[in-house]
């Protein structure tokens, strides 16, 4: 019974730690040219723009708009 009970508790501890990672990682982008939005790194590692998928890999997204000129915290 309490082995039962560890193991139950210890899953519960594992579930919890992995919910954490399906939290996208924000940014807060302007420019002189936009208004500001959200830039966010997706669980599949494409770029989000305010919640849209934008089907290109974060990296490379947040490359393109430092290179045109757009600020990211």
């Amino acid at each position: 019974m309490k082995q039962t009970l560890l193991l139950t508790g210890l899953s519960f501890l594992f579930f919890i730690s992995c919910k954490s990672d399906d939290t996208p990682e924000c940014r807060r982008c302007s420019s002189e040219l936009t208004t500001s939005f959200d830039l966010c790194k997706e669980n599949n590692g494409n770029a989000s723009v305010n919640g849209e998928d934008t089907g290109v890999s974060y990296a490379i997204y947040l490359e393109g708009l430092i290179n045109e000129g757009v600020s990211c915290n």
